[in-house]
């Protein structure tokens, strides 16, 4: 491929080949790190054989073909560069061309070696693996979550009498199982697909009862106006949220297993149903997003109303209500962290804990003013009386200074 560099996207990363040096210059040039590396079990899969998996991966300088996760700030290389995107598969593609490793220019199809990772039933194909890359990226995303909060999920499902919560258990077992033979065999065979199959129903029950739970939660904290209640049931809150945040970072992952390995049994059998299939499951991984993302705002904004009331009455309960705005943003902020590792994009808003004397200081400062203000007001009517009475006075004077001339006028005239 010498110095061109072939780019292809889709709208969870972009997946760059070429020869070694020159993707890795790319990468840094273009700050695209860490990246995941396609490998040749995954370009075997794509066109069918071993020998031309081989003499590809030969022509493309081997293990020269990495992914990145897209960014809000990376999502500007495909403008930048002037992918152009295939309206069957809807994957964006193009190659840069340069010359001694500078990449200068655009050109919209390759021409020599490597041309077959960008004809239709290739896109196809890679199309599935960068949804399958997209997703194994979430999948250790939310390794290293569950492992940051030091929850352990298993012990949360089996405290849970509920026997199709306990039975996730069995689930994330025979997955585990699923992932590890397709690690060692480079595919998926019908019997180790048919040993998965009855997982989904198992994961769906869980994730639904998290939600449930998730609710109850948000439910605790509504409607209570005494800050003492309003404080207990936020510190109660806190780490029953995180828990089920776990429960429900382990389905997601879970679930996406499933979908890498669905994948993987859609391109070895029936590869003409590629696309369709990845559409569908990227349609119902948003679905399952978005449903976690109204559950866990609704914990997040009733938190909100409790913290806002506690500040409301700080006052009269100095001690007691910042506790409950400490529990309140430490809710928040697992769900931010929960939000970033599914890939759910929402705002934040975290609400700092009015102090006592902050309180104080406004109550004197609305005082003050108020007293300030009465004052201006006595100032302006004592003015304004002042201001009558001179006028009075004024016109009293002239009235008697008019009869004095009048009465000299007539003893003048006698």
């Amino acid at each position: 491929m010498n110095d061109e560099i072939q780019l292809i996207s889709d709208d969870d990363g972009l997946l760059v080949v070429g020869e070694r040096e020159m993707v890795e210059r790319f990468l840094t040039s273009e700050g695209l790190t860490p990246s995941q590396n396609l490998g040749r079990s995954r370009l075997r899969l794509l066109f069918g054989s071993a020998s031309e998996a081989s003499k590809l991966g030969s022509e493309i300088a081997a293990e020269s073909g990495r992914w990145v996760k897209l960014t809000k700030e990376s999502a500007g290389l495909i403008g930048k560069h002037g992918l152009r995107r295939n309206a069957a598969t809807g994957v964006a593609t193009g190659v840069l061309k340069g010359k001694h490793g500078q990449i200068k220019g655009f050109v919209e199809f390759v021409k020599g070696p490597g041309a077959g990772l960008t004809n239709p039933g290739s896109l196809s194909g890679l199309a599935g693996v960068m949804s399958q890359l997209a997703m194994e990226q979430t999948i250790a995303e939310i390794t290293d979550y569950l492992a940051a909060i030091e929850e352990k999920v298993d012990d949360v499902l089996r405290a849970q009498k509920d026997a199709a919560v306990a039975a996730m258990i069995g689930v994330d077992l025979v997955i585990a199982d699923a992932m590890a033979v397709r690690a060692t065999v480079g595919q998926v065979s019908s019997v180790t697909w048919s040993r998965v199959q009855a997982a989904p129903m198992a994961i769906a029950t869980t994730q639904a009862y998290a939600l449930r739970q998730l609710d109850a939660l948000a439910k605790k904290v509504e409607g209570k106006a005494k800050v003492g209640d309003l404080a207990k049931a936020a510190k109660a809150v806190e780490p029953k949220a995180r828990e089920w945040l776990a429960v429900l970072a382990r389905c997601f992952q879970l679930q996406d297993e499933l979908a890498v390995l669905e994948l993987d049994r859609v391109l070895s059998s029936t590869p003409d149903e590629l696309d369709r299939h990845r559409v569908g499951l990227q349609i119902a991984r948003k679905n399952r997003r978005e449903l976690i993302a109204r559950s866990t705002e609704r914990l997040v904004t009733r938190m909100q109303v409790a913290a806002e009331t506690a500040n409301a009455k700080v006052l009269l309960h100095p001690t007691t209500s910042p506790d409950v705005v400490r529990s309140s943003n430490h809710v928040e902020s697992g769900v931010m962290d929960f939000h970033e590792r599914l890939g759910i994009e929402r705002g934040r808003r975290e609400l700092e804990a009015r102090r006592w004397v902050d309180a104080v200081t406004d109550v004197r400062d609305k005082a003050i003013e108020k007293g300030s203000e009465g004052a201006d007001a006595a100032r302006a009517l004592r003015n304004e009386a002042l201001d009558r009475a001179g006028s009075a006075a004024g016109r009293l004077s002239n009235g008697i200074a008019e009869r004095v001339r009048r009465r000299r006028g007539d003893i003048e005239e006698e």
